[in-house]
């Protein structure tokens, strides 16, 4: 047999795999049983190893979020690779700055945006910031230790929380309806579920987030511009709350 074409950032991935299944729909069941769960235990406070210290919640959070993948990547093996999953690899540094230029370009507009729809949804007004302080101050980093494990939180979130929502939820939920709009609105729904520490109105916000970059995974097929994105506007959110705290 011919050796297989390694993919590439540039690669499109085979458009037969597009309406079939990742892995079985128990799978999915017991993927959103944990996330939603999660997210439930969250909205009524329920946040383990809180304390003095925030490292010991960091470290929980990065190991639940490595769980879940792994999760993830056990239910796909047999179907899909995770690099057909993540959409192939950087093939030189072009592409690699490529996709830093796509990231940096589409946080921006997605900053411009959400602070559009906060403004609407006057989540910006004094007692709103105050509350939403409240419901993440478990989360906030207040030393410089705690800053460094939350940057390690924060690569965490974009690498699994991209692998799960636009990587496999959305492509899921796609071959499920046999419509890839479908997938993306409903990975964003379940993305702004899971954010129940975050109250009702955020979770709106969330998803719409969510939205945003799961129409850029499905415009560049491939999850890496997404990644970069993520992981540093968790990264520049907590170092922002810090100082404002």
């Amino acid at each position: 047999m011919p050796p297989e074409t390694p993919l590439t950032i540039d690669t499109p991935l085979p458009q037969a795999r597009d309406h079939r299944l990742l892995a079985p729909m128990w799978h999915t069941a017991i993927v959103l049983f944990v996330l939603l769960g999660a997210s439930l235990g969250g909205a009524h406070g329920i946040h383990p190893l809180t304390g003095h210290s925030r490292i010991p919640q960091y470290l929980w959070t990065i190991s639940w979020e490595w769980l879940v993948a792994g999760f993830i990547y056990l239910g796909i093996r047999k179907r899909i690779t995770l690099r057909e999953l993540i959409g192939g690899r950087w093939a030189n540094a072009e592409a690699f700055l490529l996709d830093m230029a796509i990231a940096a370009g589409f946080w921006l507009l997605a900053m411009l945006l959400l602070g559009a729809g906060a403004k609407l949804m006057h989540l910006d007004q004094g007692d709103k910031l105050e509350n939403m302080r409240h419901q993440i101050g478990f989360l906030i980093p207040r030393t410089k230790m705690e800053l460094l494990v939350w940057f390690l939180l924060s690569t965490t979130a974009g690498i699994c929380e991209e692998i799960i929502f636009r990587g496999y939820l959305q492509r899921q939920f796609a071959a499920a309806t046999r419509s890839m709009p479908a997938g993306v609105l409903l990975s964003a729904v379940v993305f702004g579920a899971a954010h129940g520490y975050e109250g009702g109105p955020r979770m709106v916000l969330i998803g719409f987030f969510g939205l945003m970059f799961g129409l850029l995974a499905w415009w560049r097929r491939s999850l890496r511009p997404g990644m970069i994105a993520h992981a540093w506007h968790d990264a520049i959110s907590g170092a922002l709350l810090r100082v404002v705290k």
